[in-house]
């Protein structure tokens, strides 16, 4: 195994490390039960009594989504104005402009519902105070509702029969002081200690290898990269996101980025088992969504490191991979792994240019978004989860002659219809959202139109179709990086995708919530010699079964379109 290879696996086993034991902290954290960071109680009481909020007031499931859904709301309208008018504001030191309306529109959007996909570069785009006090903050907020979102899931299966799932205030408060200020506060200094800026100056001017004389922004960049990755936001305080040397300075931060975006999201799935007292349930689960990452990584590493095949038939060796759009500091095996974590964790954050990766890759990244359920966002991941877990218990349920149950609950009409309606909508908006992209640019790429749709596209054929295919299921999966070929930034991208980020954030949080409220209220079964086990290897391949059945029949022809076609014309050449 080279040495590339090593860091991937150290990467992943060091990863293993932090989550498991952050998992069982989690688990005790959401339960009520006595962990270390209880001196922190006195804080968290202060934030309650400013606020109004009774913690130990009970809600059941329509409570929980209300006051989720009201504070995002809330947050989206403060920050939409304050990127409009964010030039007239202090904490601009660049003289950054401020927002047209619908890139605003599209911004805001982007950071309220965990996504980050960014129509703007991060140091021209936006001053210092909307980093700090929009930006950053919602990458805080928003990572700690899906969190908030998943611990209602494990109340409703904790207790036997009930309707009271705690209370949403004290999830998504616990969610920040016990778990996402601690850790950015660790990650922040270790960037910080190697070459991450973390000051409030303005530009600065660097000399070049070659000599020349070039302004690089700086500012507050390690607390907002920390969180960033932490609570799998994506964002870049910089254009080229983590492929930017003060974004990510050397390859021991890669490590601590790569690490950092993948822990609450298994450590979500191990909190989930020690919460409902079924830990091996939770072994099952990760199994699955390890051996799903597994199965998108190594072709990406193959695919990666065995070059591009155009230029070895110039006769050109490339001995260290396909090297097109990798930063040098790298190279293609810790990109191809940080390209597999980012789009099945929805992360979103970059280290190499995915425009530029192999048309296999390119076909990986997308299907690792379209599952979204391979460790997933954090708290979402396990949300996104559990709509296939439902749809398999159902399927299972059929097959064996019995009304379907889940952990002592039967499962009936009115929860599959809703696991349906949410399986169905990642392709109804990926597929429909594309499919006006493209019709826009056939008919109006040559009109002189609002859009200017001619100016999307760097690449005909079917890259340029996996360009905007790529554009609206990063939209539709929150995950927020892009194959950079496309021109988004005008009308038409940033109204489109806004819409998908909004849809394609709240219902598949609604839908899971609404099933286990639902589910949790019912009379409890005892388990009998007849109950459907879903915590063996038989259900856990019968689950994997339906996403990979489910997947390809929803994308197996957008994806032969887009980059398999263009694998294949490669090939013929």
């Amino acid at each position: 195994m080279n040495t590339e290879l090593l860091g991937i696996v150290a990467t992943f086993l060091l990863t293993l490390a932090i989550a498991i034991p952050l998992g069982k902290y989690l688990a005790k954290v959401f339960a009520g039960e006595k962990v270390w960071t209880d001196f922190l109680k006195p804080f968290e009481s202060g934030i309650y009594r400013l606020s109004g909020i009774n913690p130990k007031e009970e809600m059941n499931w329509k409570q929980h989504l209300k006051a989720l859904l009201t504070i995002n709301l809330v947050w989206l309208v403060y920050g939409f104005f304050v990127l409009i008018y964010q030039d007239k504001l202090p904490w601009n030191p660049d003289g950054n402009p401020g927002m047209s309306p619908d890139l605003s529109f599209n911004s805001i959007i982007s950071f309220v519902v965990n996504c980050n996909l960014q129509h703007y570069s991060g140091e021209t785009g936006v001053s210092y105070l909307s980093q700090h006090y929009v930006m950053m903050f919602l990458q805080f907020v928003s990572c700690a509702t899906g969190i908030a979102a998943a611990v209602v899931l494990f109340k409703a299966f904790r207790d036997k029969t009930t309707t009271k799932l705690g209370n949403f205030w004290d999830f998504f408060v616990k969610s920040i002081t016990r778990l996402l200020l601690p850790l950015s506060l660790v990650m922040a200094l270790i960037l910080t200690f190697n070459g991450t800026p973390s000051s409030y100056e303005g530009k600065d001017q660097f000399i070049s290898l070659q000599g020349d004389t070039v302004n690089v922004s700086r500012g507050p960049a390690a607390a907002f990269i920390a969180i960033k990755h932490l609570g799998t936001n994506g964002g870049g305080w910089f254009g080229a996101n983590s492929a930017h040397p003060l974004e990510n300075p050397n390859y021991f931060t890669a490590m601590v980025e790569l690490i950092a975006q993948v822990i609450i999201p298994i450590a979500m799935v191990i909190a989930f088992g020690f919460f409902i007292r079924r830990k091996k349930l939770a072994w099952t689960i990760f199994g699955v969504m390890t051996i799903g990452m597994l199965l998108l990584l190594i072709p990406t590493l193959s695919s990666e490191l065995g070059g591009n095949p155009a230029i070895a038939k110039m006769g050109i060796s490339q001995a260290t991979g396909a090297m097109e759009g990798k930063e040098v500091r790298f190279g293609p095996a810790i990109s191809a792994y940080w390209s597999t974590v980012t789009t099945i964790i929805s992360t979103g954050s970059v280290n190499s240019m995915h425009d530029s990766s192999m048309p296999l890759t390119g076909a990986w990244q997308l299907l690792g978004m379209m599952i979204n359920s391979f460790y997933g966002g954090c708290g979402v991941g396990i949300l996104n989860y559990f709509i296939y877990l439902i749809i398999a218990v159902f399927i299972s349920g059929l097959m064996v002659g019995r009304t379907p149950e889940f952990l002592g609950h039967k499962v009936e009409a009115r929860e599959i219809k809703i696991a349906a309606i949410i399986t169905l909508l990642s392709p109804f908006l990926i597929l429909t959202g594309t499919a006006i992209a493209t019709y826009t640019f056939n008919n109006y790429g040559d009109a002189n139109w609002a859009v200017q749709p001619q100016n999307w596209l760097n690449n005909p054929g079917s890259h340029g179709f996996s360009e905007m295919l790529y554009e609206v299921t990063s939209s539709n999966a929150n995950n927020g990086s892009g194959f950079e070929g496309l021109g988004d930034n005008n009308t038409f991208w940033n109204v489109l995708t806004g819409i998908i980020l909004l849809l394609g954030r709240f219902l598949p949080i609604i839908g899971p919530i609404a099933i286990a409220g639902l589910l949790g209220a019912k009379k409890f079964i005892p388990e009998s010699a007849g109950t459907l086990k879903t915590d063996t290897k038989t259900f856990a391949l019968m689950t994997f079964a339906v996403i990979i059945v489910l997947n390809a029949l929803s994308y197996f022809p957008a994806l032969t379109l887009g980059p398999l076609a263009e694998y294949f014309t490669a090939l013929s050449r």
